[in-house]
């Protein structure tokens, strides 16, 4: 007990130090310490069919505001594009920010979380952690609350569109041992339309934990399409929440490939709050080795004629295991609105381990809903159509799984990225 309380005030005067250190407002260090009261209070999230209780996800991230002793060169993995919107981070650090003036006209904020937080406080605090997710949420909300250690805001006011797709690239420093705590906001105005970009990557091979949330909140007629590629490395055990906050009318799809190396929790919630407001999601996910993948895709209709669909397709190679949980859930009094979901996994080896595990929850009965859910293997049909003529059993399995993949490398809208991706699933099913 006497260990645990001084730790507990080792930490309390950490944050104190880090926070007051960067010169963030008072309500940050605020909730910081709120948070930290809250950890031992909480349970993890319940994800269906895991127990990861025993993941070392509670690595506290070093807080002395010391740049790292090995640095990560970004150009190893990202292209110079001077004129490009993106938001480069290496570690803790932002090494590449690039903003076209004609949107820093327009009032669009595309900055790391520090500087979000001495420069625009009242529109960070308006969301950050206030509406998509809370602290209290669970214990890995409130640990990543009291110890975020980095991140990025993205703002786009009202009535602005954005024909270019903004970038924005993390890459986890693993020569070093330290907790990767990222948070993600972006507040799209009404009315506003754009296209997000997002990779998370890691250099080195240090155990590592990574705690990261990604919090979306789409005002009144806002429209959002957000694309991810997620290469975190393999001794990275992960937690990663994306979740998605609706007002009427908004729109929010995701495209979102899960490329991970090590046991990861990927949590991908939409809260369809206001009347009219729709989602599209669409994620893959591959598990080789002895890899542990979960996707758990939540979303919840609470406004009338709102619109949800999850779509998940998987591959599973060696001893990996991959679980999709779809959730669709429809609350009592949200009429006339559809959750639709299809989630199905591909095994490619014998020892693999693969589910597919639909639920909806229908609270309302003015409603659709509906679901589709396999595990298999590659249909021999069209294996034998492709080997008939000419082509080899290795390629042609590729060939399958990457049309099995191809909704959603279709859906992401920059070709690097979409190449990128193609190369990542080309790179681990050779591994197999």
């Amino acid at each position: 007990m006497e260990t645990k309380q001084k730790q507990y005030v080792e930490h309390v005067d950490a944050l104190q130090a880090f926070s007051r250190g960067l010169g963030e407002p008072e309500w940050m260090l605020q909730m910081r310490l709120e948070a930290l009261d809250q950890i031992e209070n909480l349970e993890p999230p319940v994800i269906e069919r895991l127990r990861y209780n025993r993941w070392p996800l509670w690595q506290v991230p070093t807080l002395t505001g010391v740049p790292a002793a090995k640095k990560v060169d970004p150009f190893e993995f990202i292209e110079d594009k001077a004129d490009a919107a993106r938001v480069i981070q290496a570690g803790n650090d932002t090494v590449i920010e690039t903003l076209p003036e004609s949107l820093k006209e327009k009032g669009v904020i595309f900055t790391d979380m520090q500087t979000a937080l001495k420069e625009h406080p009242d529109l960070v605090k308006e969301a950050y952690m206030t509406t998509a997710v809370n602290p209290g949420d669970n214990k890995i909300t409130a640990f990543h609350a009291a110890f975020m250690n980095s991140g990025l805001f993205l703002y786009v006011p009202k009535n602005v569109e954005i024909e270019d797709p903004l970038e924005a690239v993390f890459i986890q420093n693993s020569l070093v041992e330290d907790a990767f705590i990222k948070h993600v906001l972006i507040l799209a105005d009404t009315n506003s339309n754009f296209t997000y970009v997002e990779k998370f990557l890691t250099k080195g091979d240090k155990k590592n934990a990574a705690n990261i949330i990604v919090e979306v909140v789409a005002k009144a007629g806002a429209q959002v399409k957000f694309s991810a590629v997620d290469q975190l490395g393999v001794n990275t055990t992960a937690y990663l929440n994306r979740k998605g906050y609706m007002y009427r009318d908004a729109t929010i799809d995701w495209a979102l490939g899960s490329m991970n190396g090590g046991n990861v929790v990927c949590d991908f919630d939409t809260d369809l709050v206001g009347d009219g407001s729709s989602s599209d999601l669409k994620a893959v996910g591959i598990s080789n080795g002895r890899q542990t993948q979960v996707i758990d895709s939540n979303v919840v209709n609470y406004g009338n004629h709102t619109n949800g669909n999850i779509f998940q397709h998987g591959v599973i190679l060696d001893r990996g295991t991959l679980t999709f949980n779809g959730i669709g859930h429809i609350i009592k009094g949200a009429k006339q609105a559809d959750a639709q979901q299809e989630s199905r996994v591909l095994m490619l080896s014998d020892k693999a381990r693969g589910d597919a595990n639909p639920i909806l929850l229908i609270d309302e009965f003015e409603v659709t809903a509906g679901h589709a859910a396999s595990v298999g293997r590659v249909d021999p049909e069209e294996m034998y159509y492709l080997m008939s003529r000419g082509i080899e059993q290795e390629e042609a399995e590729r060939l399958v799984i990457r049309g099995f993949l191809g909704a959603v490398i279709a859906a992401i809208p920059l070709k690097s990225i979409r190449d990128e991706l193609v190369e990542t699933i080309e790179r681990k099913l050779t591994t197999k």
